[in-house]
C-alpha cells in the first residue's frame, strides 16, 4: 500500500468526524457569507482542531475572502486546504549522522512501539541503529523494547531495572562510538505525577549526550496519541517548557477521530510534526507531510 493510501486508510475515521461536516456546509452554502463561516469555525473547533488553530484557519480565510472576493464555496474549501497545510512548521533540522534520539512524551502514548518502528526505518535506510533502553523505572519498558529491538534486528543497551537512565545512556553512546552507529535512539520515562524529577533526568540525559558525544547532533521528539486529543497539547506544553522538543511523532492516527489534533498542535505549540503512526505493524510509521495529511482528510 502507498503512503497516501496508507495515511488515507489510517485518517478515515478523522475524515467522517470532519470532512463529512465541512461538505454538509459547503454542500448547502452556495455563496460565501459570514454564517457560512460561522458554521465553518464550528465544525473545526469540534473536529479536536482546536480554538487557536480556528480562529488562527478562520482569520486567515476572512482575509482571503475579502482580498480575493471568494463568493463561492469551492473556492473557499480549496482555501482552507492550503491554510491548514501553512499551519504546520517545517523542520528546522536534517537528521545528520551520527545522531542521539530522545524519544520523550508520557506512559501510555506508544513509545516503546514508537521507537521500535523507527529504528526499523532508520535501519531499512542503511543506517545501523543502538537503542538505548533508558526508561528503567517502568515495569516490562526495558524487556519490551527489546523484543521490538530483535524485531528491527538492531541492538539494546540495557541495564537493570531501576538503574540510572543516564548509564545506561553513557553505555550506549560508548557501544555506538566502538560500533560506528549512526543513530542512538534513546528511550526515557514518563512519569508525569514526579514532574520535576522526570524533567531533571532528561535534561542529565542531554548533559551526557553532549559531554560523551560532543560531536553527535541531538534531536529530540515527543510522542503524543492522537486519541487524547487536546489533553495531546496539554503534555506538549509540559514536556516543551523542560527540554527542547525538536519534533512531534503523532501515534494511534488510525484509531481515533481526533486527528485534527496535529492542525491544534502545529498552530498552539510551533513544533513540526515529523512522524505518524499508521497502524501496529512495524513498518506503520511515515515521515510526516502536512500536503498529503491535509488531502487525505479531504479525499
Amino acid at each position: 500500500m502507498g503512503f497516501f493510501n496508507k495515511i488515507k486508510e489510517s485518517l478515515s475515521k478523522t475524515r467522517n468526524n470532519l470532512v463529512n461536516k465541512l461538505e454538509g456546509i459547503f454542500k448547502f452554502s452556495t455563496k460565501v457569507d459570514d454564517e457560512t463561516l460561522e458554521e465553518l469555525e464550528e465544525a473545526l473547533i469540534t473536529a479536536d482542531i482546536g480554538i487557536k488553530a480556528t480562529e488562527n484557519l478562520i482569520s486567515k480565510l476572512k482575509e482571503k475572502v475579502k482580498a480575493n472576493r471568494i463568493k463561492d464555496t469551492e473556492e473557499l474549501k480549496l482555501v482552507l486546504k492550503e491554510e491548514m497545510i501553512n499551519l504546520f512548521p517545517k523542520p528546522s533540522f536534517n537528521l545528520k549522522t551520527p545522531v542521539i534520539i530522545l524519544i520523550v512524551g508520557v506512559n501510555g502514548v506508544g513509545k516503546t512501539t514508537t521507537i521500535g518502528k523507527l529504528a526499523n526505518k532508520l535501519k531499512s535506510e542503511g543506517k545501523k541503529v543502538i537503542i538505548a533502553a533508558a526508561d528503567t523505572f517502568r515495569a516490562a519498558a526495558v524487556e519490551q523494547l527489546a523484543i521490538w529491538g530483535q524485531r528491527a534486528g538492531v541492538e539494546v543497551i540495557k541495564q537493570m531495572e531501576g538503574s540510572d537512565p543516564s548509564s545506561v545512556l553513557f553505555d550506549a553512546i560508548q557501544a555506538g562510538k566502538a560500533r560506528r552507529a549512526d543513530v542512538i535512539i534513546c528511550d526515557t520515562a514518563g512519569r508525569l505525577h514526579t514532574k520535576r524529577n522526570l524533567m531533571e533526568e532528561l535534561k542529565k540525559l542531554y548533559r551526557v549526550a553532549d559531554k560523551e558525544f560532543p560531536e553527535a547532533e541531538k534531536i529530540s521528539y515527543l510522542v503524543l496519541d492522537a486519541t487524547t486529543g487536546q489533553n495531546a497539547i496539554a503534555q506538549a506544553k509540559i514536556f516543551k517548557d523542560a527540554v527542547n522538543v525538536n519534533g512531534i511523532i503523532l501515534t494511534k492516527l488510525d484509531g481515533t477521530a481526533k486527528g485534527g489534533v496535529a492542525l491544534a498542535i502545529a498552530s498552539e505549540m510551533e513544533i513540526p510534526v515529523c512522524y505518524i503512526g499508521t497502524g501496529e505493524g512495524i513498518e506503520d510509521i511515515a515521515e510526516f507531510n502536512p500536503r498529503e495529511f491535509v488531502d487525505a482528510i479531504f479525499s
